[in-house]
């Protein structure tokens, strides 16, 4: 007998913003699948136009408050490529330790307080704390390590007021930092603890199917970094940051409130997965490195249930990156510097990075007096909608004659794999031109 089903999930638990899950099955065939994205749209590429160059970074940095560090220096460094403004070295380091601090926040609290419990057989994170408070109390003291470096570079937790276009307002004190490298040291032990819970896990296949990656090479060629100038994928194609819409390919669909994206009319992965499958073996170092041939030892995966995994390789990747980036700062000197120069002309630019949840784009055009006149804002989890929905669709296929309980849980499992960030993926509902 041929399976008919109507799968309706209207609230996505534990992922940020408001989504479900909407399936038609019929005669054992899903002709409906939609990941529907409640959010109401933000209009933050609208709130922009008109406003100085200036104004834009803190202005776009509430669009999310976990990402609010991605968005402020992504705009930044947009600003800056219209510009032609070169920063310095030590603003570059300040800049990723920022990115860093966004990371271990970002890592920690998703697989701590939305996977974990999955993982564990738990509703939420408050029961699975009764019998792993060690695990749970580790979790929470690194998001607040992130949340303590973000502050002292960004000169608050959320919503940086510190890192400005050019370099930075405020630099840290060699006391505060080596305090920092004293949290930092303390963190990264703890982190070992939740990568030997992770050992013991075995990740389902269920949603495993062949996918498109996209991530940005890193800038340096020497090790694992989330700032790049060149997008490359799984397709082995390569192209400057510039042309980033010839990856996202935005257009509406009716059923959500966020656009989605498409790569040569198939969906993409962007994210921590994306990262360690494409730059994972090639780039990392030290126990990051370790704990990826450890954990994902058959490096590309195709299993959307290891960006997971990729996180937790990539939150020890972002402790021991602090570390060495307090130690290249002292180096660096750290006596008041003037922002960079420039000169406000008319221009467009592209500022690219790679945020917790995926590539994070800024496109601005700015006219003579230093307004913007155009801007587009592609996030990683608008990027990343068509491709969940395709893995949403795969994990049907495969669990079809599982009870309708069993299959909804298990779909959410998969939605909430891409640690989906709504409140940056619902935008300003347009068509681009190009």
């Amino acid at each position: 007998m041929k399976v008919n089903k109507n799968i309706h999930i209207p609230h996505l638990g534990r992922v940020e913003g408001h989504g479900g899950i909407e399936i038609d099955i019929k005669d054992g065939e899903p002709i409906k699948v939609n990941l529907d994205i409640y959010e109401g749209s933000r209009f933050y590429e609208v709130l922009v136009l008109g406003k100085y160059y200036y104004e834009v970074p803190s202005i776009i940095s509430r669009v999310c408050a976990i990402c609010s560090a991605s968005h402020t220096l992504a705009a930044q460094m947009a600003i800056e490529n219209a510009f032609g403004v070169e920063v310095s070295k030590r603003t570059e380091f300040l800049r990723g330790l920022l990115i860093h601090g966004g990371m271990i926040e970002s890592h920690s609290l998703h697989l701590a307080a939305l996977v974990l419990p999955d993982l564990l057989g738990y509703d939420g994170v408050l029961n699975m704390a009764k019998d792993y408070p060690k695990e749970v109390s580790i979790a929470l003291e690194l998001k607040k390590l992130g949340n303590t470096l973000q502050e002292l570079i960004g000169g608050r937790a959320i919503h940086p007021i510190n890192a400005l276009i050019g370099g930075f307002g405020k630099v840290p004190t060699k006391q505060e930092l080596l305090s920092l490298k004293n949290s930092l040291s303390k963190g990264l032990e703890h982190a070992l603890i939740l990568v030997d819970l992770f050992k013991t896990f075995k990740i389902s296949d269920y949603a495993e199917s062949p996918t498109i990656y996209a991530a940005l090479e890193p800038r340096d060629k020497t090790r694992y970094s989330f700032l790049g100038d060149y997008i490359i994928t799984s397709l082995n194609e390569r192209f400057p940051k510039e042309e980033f819409r010839k990856i996202c390919h935005e257009g509406v669909v009716k059923h959500s409130h966020a656009k989605q994206s498409l790569y040569s009319g198939k969906p993409f992965m962007t994210g921590a997965l994306a990262r360690i499958n494409l730059n994972g073996e090639k780039y990392l170092q030290g126990k990051a490195k370790e704990i990826q041939e450890q954990l994902l030892p058959n490096l590309p995966s195709q299993n959307i249930l290891h960006n997971n995994t990729a996180q937790m390789i990539e939150l020890i990747h972002s402790i021991e990156r602090a570390l060495q980036l307090v130690d290249l700062i002292i180096n660096e000197g750290l006596e008041p510097e003037d922002l960079a120069e420039f000169e406000v002309h008319a221009g467009k630019g592209v500022g690219a990075l790679e945020a917790p949840r995926g590539t994070l784009y800024h496109y601005y055009e700015i006219d003579d007096e230093g307004k913007i006149v155009e801007a587009d804002i592609v996030t990683p989890t608008a990027q990343n909608l068509a491709n969940c929905e395709k893995d949403l669709r795969v994990s049907i296929e495969n669990l079809i004659n599982e009870p309708k309980e069993y299959l909804e849980f298990k779909l959410e499992i998969v939605a909430r794999a891409y640690d989906p960030c709504i409140s940056c993926a619902v935008h300003l509902v347009k068509l681009n031109k190009s």
